[in-house]
């Protein structure tokens, strides 16, 4: 059984597309979580973009990676690309997709729900490459 952490800073909104997808992917074989060195909230923009592939996250919160048990974790997969990606400290294999962080820029809701889309479609294309799927 594949077990994969998603982290990012805040868990709003690149680990949090993460995790809706790979559960979607990868189903009740694998063990997917998502958390953040300074949680906040799931971003808006994040549902959004999730409930147009048909992937409900309303239910997700934003978590603190001190919440994770080390042991529900055999991969981890870093996010972050402008910002420090957290440290997760139990042993597991490490991957980092550096992605641009789709929210808190300008532009209209349609500009800023594209940059959303975009990050969402890239991170599809990745699971989908590292499983084989």
């Amino acid at each position: 059984m594949r077990k994969i952490l998603f982290l990012c800073v805040a868990n709003s909104a690149r680990s949090q597309m993460a995790e809706g997808l790979a559960k979607k992917l990868y189903g009740p074989e694998a063990i997917i979580q998502s958390a953040g060195s300074k949680p906040s909230h799931v971003n808006p923009l994040a549902i959004e973009a999730l409930a147009e592939v048909g992937i409900d996250i309303t239910g997700h919160r934003s978590k603190s990676v001190t919440e994770i048990d080390p042991s529900t974790v055999d991969t981890v997969i870093t996010l972050c690309k402008e910002e420090e990606c957290p440290v997760f400290l139990g042993k597991a294999e490490r991957l980092h997709w550096g992605l641009p962080d789709p929210a808190g820029q300008p532009g209209t809701h349609e500009e800023q729900l594209q940059r959303f889309r975009d990050v969402r479609n890239e991170i599809e294309r990745r699971l989908r490459s590292f499983s084989n799927i």
